[in-house]
């Protein structure tokens, strides 16, 4: 399926605040101020949704499934609405995949931001549509939390970068480094990326809204995933790789996985990322970037799913090759 281009946005158009995953608790009201002033300080006018603004939650979500897919169902079918992001993450969005109105992104494309259990609304989306997600930063954790601790001259290219790209003032551009990237394989690659949290895209591939297999031809995957035992990521790109996914791909991008290693004292440590992905990947020569600044340490990359890519594991560097809106 050909990526779907979601339109640019404008100056003083609206983007929306919704809940789609975990709630907005009253401790982190602060976070959601914070938030809403760095989408302003780029031009925005802001939406909070209904489930943001009353706060509530059902369990450790913000709202039973049904109530959730209306959520975002009606941001995605209001006009008015340009883009969307996430307050926060959390253990929801597989649960109504099947609950999305898929025509309404085809009638009106428009950007989805976020990551962690977004990944799931981002992957079930471009495999029914070929809607380009970002998977970027959540309003919350993200702009409202990382952006605010990080260095000023950080903060500001990260503003840039994100303005730029949802309104099409950017296209061919290189992801600028803050931590230090590391090459695990050499070598160099372009195609589209496609990729997010490790653990949702294993329950996307196995529900009826997978990828479709050629996706993977030629992509440059990428991952990251947080606290979870390193021996089912292990597991799980093993999973990738039974089912062809690294006959296929161009390249591996690592992210800044969270509470995943395993330390000196820990039973069988010291265990790295990168250990397991050289024990899994030693048969295939495709390049390896790893530790790129994406993850849940934040702040993340906006990384934009089915959009042209170089990476040169070598050179250590990652490069859109055109704009991934319309």
């Amino acid at each position: 399926m050909e990526p779907l281009r979601p339109k640019r946005l404008q100056p003083g158009d609206t983007v929306a605040i919704a809940a789609l995953s975990g709630p907005v608790l009253p401790e982190r009201r602060q976070q959601l101020e914070a938030g809403v002033a760095e989408l302003e300080g780029m031009g925005f006018r802001v939406r909070r949704s209904e489930l943001v603004e009353s706060g509530r939650h059902h369990f450790w979500r913000a709202a039973p499934s049904d109530v959730l897919a209306a959520e975002l169902n009606v941001l995605l079918r209001d006009p008015e609405v340009r883009a969307i992001i996430a307050f926060t993450g959390g253990n929801a969005t597989s649960s109504y995949l099947d609950r999305i109105d898929y025509e309404a992104v085809r009638r009106d494309p428009k950007p989805l931001l976020g990551y962690s259990d977004i990944t799931a609304l981002h992957l079930a989306l471009h495999s029914q549509t070929g809607l380009i997600g970002f998977h970027a930063d959540l309003l919350g954790p993200g702009l409202g939390g990382s952006w605010q601790d990080a260095a000023p001259a950080r903060r500001t290219a990260l503003r840039d970068l994100y303005r730029g790209l949802l309104t099409g003032g950017l296209a061919e551009t290189d992801f600028p480094a803050d931590n230090p990237w590391e090459t695990w394989k050499p070598g160099r690659a372009t195609g589209r990326l496609v990729g997010g949290l490790l653990d949702r895209l294993i329950n996307v591939q196995a529900s009826p809204y997978a990828l479709d297999p050629a996706t993977w031809d030629g992509a440059l995957f990428f991952w990251e995933d947080v606290g979870r035992n390193l021996g089912h990521v292990w597991n799980q790109l093993h999973v990738l790789r039974m089912q062809g996914v690294f006959d296929r791909v161009g390249a591996m991008v690592v992210g800044i996985p969270l509470d995943v290693e395993l330390p000196a004292e820990a039973p069988f440590g010291p265990v790295t990322v990168k250990d397991v992905v050289l024990d899994v990947l030693g048969d295939y020569d495709f390049p390896i970037l790893g530790r790129v600044d994406f993850g849940h340490t934040g702040p993340n990359l906006p990384m934009p799913i089915g959009t042209l890519a170089e990476v040169d594991a070598t050179a250590r560097t990652l490069r859109l090759l055109e704009s991934p809106v319309d």
